[in-house]
């Protein structure tokens, strides 16, 4: 249970992205007063998990529904948290993990960031909804690791919502490069979890000679 819990955590920190989004947060309400900057990222971040969480409570019921299978799952969500830890560790923004530029000014032109660009797609963006519904899959039904896992998204968003809070504080604290170093080093974690869910999902497709479909035993949910 503890090694789900700290696997979904770093899947989680590294797909949200909380000093990225702080430094964005910063940038996009330097004309807030105090009062508001708060109120906005506390918005932003409930926000956030009301979309995220029920990504995770029903990602069996959306696999059922679309006929896709474990494996087919483990796989493809691998090769997309790859995409992105790529991109984490050459510090390059795609949008998978960040706003893209012209995200960035339609965000610049809007009076309230709460919803757009902060709640989704900086904090609830695609990589943390699919990882959240690839993270549960691998539970395997158990309550304990499920839990585990939600408990794990909680504790990402509340340390997104103290690092908004102090978003001018940590940009300053950290700079551009201190930033990009804990970028890049999330970044490399999550690119190796990514080949391992890969591998974990052609071990159980059973286009391996010799290995039974979905006998391989999935890396994070040993408790």
């Amino acid at each position: 249970m503890l090694e789900t819990a700290s696997v979904a955590f770093a899947t989680f920190f590294a797909t949200v992205g909380p000093l990225d989004v702080a430094a964005v947060f910063a940038a996009l309400t330097t004309t807030y007063p105090p009062a508001r900057r708060r109120s906005t990222a506390v918005k932003g971040v409930v926000i956030a998990s009301i979309v995220l969480i029920p990504f995770a409570v029903g990602g069996k019921v959306f696999l059922m529904a679309f006929g896709i299978s474990l494996p087919a799952l483990r796989t493809a969500g691998g090769i997309l948290l790859l995409l992105m830890g790529i991109d984490m560790v050459f510090a390059r923004h795609s949008g998978g993990t960040s706003t893209t530029p012209e995200e960035n000014e339609e965000a610049a032109a809007s009076a309230d960031i709460t919803v757009f660009p902060l709640a989704t797609p900086l904090l609830a963006g695609p990589g943390t909804m699919g990882a959240a519904i690839l993270l549960m899959a691998e539970t395997h039904g158990d309550w304990q690791l499920q839990v585990a896992v939600v408990a794990s998204l909680a504790g990402v968003m509340l340390l997104t919502l103290v690092l908004l809070l102090l978003s001018g504080l940590v940009n300053r604290a950290l700079g551009v490069t201190g930033m990009q170093v804990v970028t890049r080093v999330f970044g490399l974690l999550l690119c190796a979890l990514a080949v391992q869910f890969v591998f974990d999902g052609i071990l159980g497709s059973g286009l391996v000679p010799g290995v039974e479909p979905s006998s391989a035993a999935p890396t994070i949910v040993q408790p």
